[in-house]
């Protein structure tokens, strides 16, 4: 949630011109994040969870690669909070698909 709230402070600062194309698009991609967790929690088997948390990846991967290019165009210093956040996203997420994935196993 925190990355979340962190995307949306980061693109507001971003030229009116990306409105609908990279400010758009992160968000989107930042809002997906939680909201396929919370889908997975309340879906009625491990797997569908797995399922919802892959999604979920997919949609951090996105985000992060957004946040490069918005690096690289000069919109986001990499210094930026949001980086480190992202980091700890991803570190969180991967260690709770590693023990859903434990889980189908046994």
């Amino acid at each position: 949630m925190l990355l979340v709230k962190l995307t949306y402070e980061a693109s507001a600062a971003f030229p009116k011109a990306e409105l609908f194309g990279l400010t758009s698009q992160m968000r989107r991609a930042a809002i997906s994040v939680p909201s396929n967790i919370a889908e997975g929690v309340a879906g009625s088997s491990t797997r569908e969870y797995a399922h919802f948390l892959s999604i979920a990846r997919g949609s951090l991967n996105e985000l992060d690669t957004q946040m490069e290019i918005a690096g690289m165009l000069g919109l986001l210093p990499q210094t930026h909070d949001i980086f480190q956040q992202l980091d700890r996203t991803f570190r969180l997420l991967n260690g709770l698909q590693s023990s859903i994935k434990k889980k189908l196993e046994s």
